[in-house]
């Protein structure tokens, strides 16, 4: 090995460890900065760890029903209390976070990325398929976002692989108006006039110059989407067509404890209710957060 390639290779090294020093550090500053946004990402680390490791901790099996520990109050062996079936109410809440958490993240996830790419093609070289996209999310933004995804469950099939299309469908505007309104602002902008003269090609500076600087308001957005999908997918559970009973999920639990409440069992709809509205909570306080952390301008 000679004196340069090691000198070379010495100074990657060195770029290396100080981009994760930068980025770390960036992280430090965000979450000591807010501490609403500190408590979000806790709070959302909390909900990784149950959905990871939750199945394989609670107490009792989520499925198993005992009909003589039918609807018991909470206690110190069901802290939840049991369900109509006798079912461990608290077992069920936690495994219930995986597959929500699954459905929630899978949706928005594949709205993202497919709204972006959609967008920025369209900001960024405009033309007909700017004018076909255009009129292709007005169409969906034309039904009510959850009729039209209670159109295509009921269509589809009510399985987990339909109602994530249908969640990611019904968001996908959202994704891809900002990409395509953040994109047509910037690419004619200094830094990107730039590139080009720099002999980059346009899909380069679309990839590496723009969509970076595009990140921060569709983290906002994406946040928000997600505190919506869980809605959605809670939504569909709890009117027939969503994830099929006996699988314990936030909404068909919801939907179960509903009848009864007026004979005393608050607990059946209670609990279950407030997973969901925590989740929900935890990520409407991600925004900010999310938006700080990818922002090229506050990496100063």
């Amino acid at each position: 090995m000679t004196d340069t390639t090691y000198t070379t290779q010495l100074a990657a090294g060195a770029k290396r460890s100080s981009a994760w020093s930068r980025n770390f550090a960036h992280f430090r500053y965000v979450m000591t900065s807010n501490p609403v946004t500190f408590l979000a990402f806790v709070m959302l680390a909390g909900m990784i760890v149950i959905a990871l490791f939750g199945p394989m901790l609670v107490p009792h099996d989520p499925l198993a029903t005992i009909s003589d520990k039918a609807l018991k109050p909470p206690s110190w062996d069901h802290w939840f209390g049991t369900d109509q079936l006798g079912r461990d109410v608290f077992s069920r809440v936690v495994v219930a976070t995986r597959l929500d958490l699954l459905i929630s993240v899978s949706a928005v996830a594949l709205s993202f990325f497919v709204g972006a790419a959609m967008g920025a093609c369209a900001g960024y070289w405009g033309g007909w398929f700017d004018k076909l996209s255009g009129r292709f999310l007005d169409t969906i933004m034309a039904f009510p976002l959850f009729v039209l995804a209670m159109g295509i469950v009921a269509a589809a099939g009510n399985t987990i692989q339909n109602i994530v299309i249908a969640t990611a469908i019904i968001n996908l505007p959202f994704y891809a108006r900002v990409a395509r309104a953040e994109v047509s602002i910037r690419r004619n902008a200094g830094y990107v006039q730039a590139a080009r003269l720099s002999g980059n090609s346009e899909l380069r500076i679309l990839i590496m110059k723009i969509m970076p600087n595009t990140l921060p308001p569709m983290m906002v957005q994406l946040s928000l989407n997600m505190g919506w999908a869980i809605l959605n997918a809670a939504g569909l559970s709890f009117i027939g067509l969503g994830v099929r009973p006996p699988t314990a999920e936030w909404g068909i639990m919801v939907a179960e404890g509903a009848n009864y409440i007026v004979s005393g069992e608050w607990w059946l709809a209670l609990f279950p209710g407030a997973a969901l509205m925590l989740a929900v909570f935890t990520f409407n306080l991600l925004g900010d957060g999310l938006r700080d952390l990818v922002d090229p301008q506050r990496r100063t």
